[in-house]
């Protein structure tokens, strides 16, 4: 599991984090929700030690993420960042093989090559494995970022609003990957998402925040309710259930 203590981040005197102490368990999809400046990007790219923290700890199966070795959190640990442009003009094969950094130290062997080859399948890239990052879709690239990830074959894989510019139908795809990649290889799948509807229809825990605080947390039946929707986003809505799922109607 990754337990979050008392996490604080401040620019210029404001907490964007504050006090944040949360613990996501291993296993399943955990949505964190809310509005824009609620520190959720933040708070992930603390976990992933893309930046430091002011105060707290973080743990990853108790391992303490500001003291480990690189290349041991990068075997525990990975992120897709909502920034994943890449300057140099790389192949999908390329982008993927990246994944297998911390094994290889850049050496590529056979086993690295299996994984490889197995993440570029799993996410229906043999077509474009040769083709430049630039010459694809914005679908498919995304995809390509999803196969480094799953190259890196962490325990936890965190995705900082994977959904950023992509339509519908992309947005659906990623999510029914993600939720794939959590139940085909029992990971641990941590999304930063700005949709309620995507986190009702695919997590199996949802964290809300706020004002760079927790707000509530939960499951999707508990969380998925007008009072505390009403509480995290300050905006009126109703809640329709279709079938198992929650969807929520902020139109009116």
């Amino acid at each position: 599991m990754i337990e979050i203590q008392e996490v604080t981040k401040s620019y210029g005197g404001t907490a964007v984090v504050d006090r944040v102490s949360l613990t996501l368990p291993a296993g399943g999809l955990t949505s964190i929700i809310g509005p824009n400046g609620a520190g959720k990007s933040t708070l992930l790219s603390i976990v992933s030690r893309l930046m430091p923290m002011d105060t707290g700890k973080v743990l990853v199966d108790g391992l303490d993420v500001s003291r480990a070795a690189g290349d041991v959190l990068a075997r525990r640990l990975s992120i897709m960042r909502q920034d994943n442009h890449i300057s140099a003009r790389l192949s999908v094969r390329d982008l993927v093989a990246f994944g297998r950094y911390p094994y290889s130290k850049g050496r590529v062997t056979a086993a690295d090559a299996e994984h490889i080859d197995r993440s570029i399948a799993y996410l229906g890239l043999e077509p474009y494995q040769n083709r430049f990052l630039d010459e694809l879709s914005g679908g498919q690239r995304q995809r390509a970022f999803i196969a480094m990830v799953l190259c890196q074959d962490t325990d936890y894989m965190l995705f900082d609003e994977p959904l950023n510019n992509l339509d519908i139908k992309h947005a659906v795809e990623t999510m029914k990957l993600l939720r794939r990649l959590a139940d085909d290889f029992a990971k641990t799948v941590v999304v930063v998402l700005h949709d309620i509807n995507f986190a009702s229809a695919y997590s199996d825990r949802i964290v809300a925040m706020q004002g760079g605080r927790l707000a509530f947390e939960g499951p999707p039946q508990d969380m998925i309710v007008p009072s505390r929707l009403q509480a995290i986003f300050d905006v009126d809505c109703r809640v329709h259930a279709v079938g198992e799922t929650r969807l929520v109607n902020y139109f009116d």
